[in-house]
């Protein structure tokens, strides 16, 4: 495995690394020391189809289902399809209900930390991408706790806050959310601090779809995680990953925030399969 840095917070670009082998135990081993330290990693020229795409996830770890699915028919797919291009080939417009909703995906947020168990790692692999537009910004939030004053770091190292897809959703439009999906998921608390297991480094864990902060205010609780999210994501901490046709991109949910720039879904096609690595357990209990 050869790494290129690509931000002087995180980051990397991987080669001779070939995602479409099995994964034995050194070869995992490596892959998740890499996922430690940098946070997010590109591979080039690998897309490699849903089939092997799941099985590298299960790789990795358990599998996480797609909320949507689940929460409103009740059906199981690991699968998300990021982009306006649909199974029979067709592209919809910027118009369209699904365009819309997915538009929630350029807030700053960290993936299903809306689930009571938070994803590890997401997996997307880039088939078409826009000329133009559609790019995703990442920043870490492992250096952005590392920023905060000794007093800052003891004001929120110890909080916890209540994140809620439906609270996230509803900035789109007010019945952005079905009844079956707001049902299957209630909001819940997650810490504020986290600490990976495999580095003993700390990180902020926000985003989106963090509402308030237990024992906090609403107004108090906005005020410092809008404040928290804004000196995290200043330009300077931003790395916007160009996407190109082969990429597969692993990031870390756990420390990166991230968000999608939009695009003309009027004009370009965007076709990005998703799969996510469910996280070892509530974050409470870290």
């Amino acid at each position: 495995m050869q790494l290129e840095p690509l931000h002087a917070d995180f980051g990397a670009r991987v080669t001779d690394f070939d995602i479409s082998q099995p994964l034995d135990a050194e070869r995992r081993a490596a892959l998740m020391a890499a996922i430690d330290r940098y946070s997010f990693l590109c591979f080039p020229d690998q897309a490699p189809g849903d089939d092997r795409q799941l099985a590298f996830t299960r790789e990795i770890g358990e599998p996480e289902p797609n909320h949507l699915p689940k929460g409103e028919e009740n059906r199981i797919d690991y699968f998300g399809t990021i982009g306006n291009v649909q199974e029979d080939g067709t592209a919809l417009g910027n118009d369209h209900r699904k365009t819309i909703f997915l538009t929630g995906n350029n807030m700053w947020h960290t993936d299903a930390s809306f689930k009571p168990v938070p994803a590890l790692v997401s997996i997307t692999s880039a088939y078409e991408v826009p000329s133009e537009g559609g790019e995703t910004q990442f920043i870490s939030a492992r250096a952005a706790h590392a920023r905060l004053s000794e007093e800052q770091k003891s004001t929120v190292d110890p909080l916890i806050v209540i994140h809620d897809y439906v609270y996230s959703r509803s900035k789109i439009a007010p019945d952005a959310v079905s009844p079956e999906l707001a049902r299957s998921l209630p909001p819940v608390r997650q810490r504020l601090v986290r600490t990976n297991p495999g580095t003993g480094q700390k990180n902020l864990f926000m985003g989106s779809h963090a509402k308030t902060i237990e024992g906090w205010n609403d107004t108090e609780s906005r005020d410092l995680i809008e404040g928290l999210i804004t000196e995290a994501t200043a330009p300077e901490h931003v790395h916007t990953h160009r996407w190109q046709t082969g990429d597969v991109v692993i990031w870390d949910n756990r420390c990166l925030l991230h968000r999608g720039l939009g695009y003309d879904a009027d004009k370009h096609r965007r076709l990005m399969r998703q799969t996510r690595v469910r996280g070892a357990g509530p974050t409470l209990e870290e």
